[in-house]
């Protein structure tokens, strides 16, 4: 009603845009025993919330790669990318449930999850970079194949050679996503947005798992590295339209 109201003396102030204007509401915060009160003084202050986020992951970080560069600043982009992601995960409408260990885990269905399979991809395509120049490179390689910086791949060529049943499942995933950042933006649910990238990192993993990409035979590997760089790619737009940070490494 609040917003009805509002938007009528918008309305009637004369605003043109006034009738597009949407009320988007969602869900409340709560405890894993109950719900914030501000009466009762069960409450979790933002900005106490944000540091301990990243206090939080940077000992994670610690115990799983004590040796990664720049922890610090890693630290804050997963921390508080996993809060993002926490609360865009649901449909907005329910009601988010607070805890650490769910939010922060890296095997989960969780944002760190997501971030940790891009810095995989990232991973895989600069080695695969730094077997072709002989040096390593910060950035991830824009070269599909990774075998000639100074060629082209052949993209129906590439892809006709991901005959495996998990590199199919991945680019199937990575065909239906431009439709549900559409309906997402359409529906005003980015936890679409965001079960997709779960599924998307769930099925990039299963093929890392089962099958090497660095290979020796040059079609498959370009191949292969073909479907990691779109996977990376995909990844990354995804994490940064739900607003979170995609590092190259964790």
């Amino acid at each position: 009603m609040h917003f009805q109201q509002f938007f009528k003396v918008l309305e009637l102030m004369g605003y043109p845009w006034a009738k597009g204007q949407v009320h988007v509401p969602y869900g409340l915060f709560r405890f894993e025993h109950g719900k914030l009160s501000t009466r009762r003084g069960e409450v979790i202050k933002m900005g106490e919330l944000l540091n301990e986020a990243v206090t939080k992951t940077k000992a994670i970080i610690e115990e799983k790669n004590p040796q990664l560069a720049d922890k610090d600043t890693v630290a804050e982009q997963v921390g508080i990318s996993a809060m993002i992601f926490n609360k865009l995960y649901t449909n907005r409408i329910k009601d988010t449930v607070f805890s650490w260990d769910l939010m922060l885990n890296f095997d989960g269905e969780t944002g760190p999850y997501v971030q940790y399979a891009h810095a995989r991809a990232c991973s895989v395509l600069e080695k695969a970079a730094s077997a072709v120049t002989g040096q390593n490179d910060e950035q991830c390689s824009p070269c599909h194949c990774g075998l000639d910086p100074q060629s082209s791949c052949d993209g129906s060529q590439t892809f006709s050679l991901q005959v495996e049943d998990e590199a199919f499942e991945v680019l199937r995933i990575i065909y239906d996503f431009p439709a549900k950042i559409e309906e997402a933006a359409e529906k005003y649910e980015p936890f679409m947005i965001a079960r997709q990238l779960v599924a998307l990192a769930q099925a990039f993993n299963s093929f890392y798992h089962h099958h090497v990409v660095l290979v020796d035979n040059k079609d498959v590997r370009k191949a292969r590295l073909a479907l990691v760089a779109a996977v990376q790619t995909q990844l990354e737009i995804g994490l940064k339209l739900l607003g979170m940070s995609a590092p190259r490494a964790m």
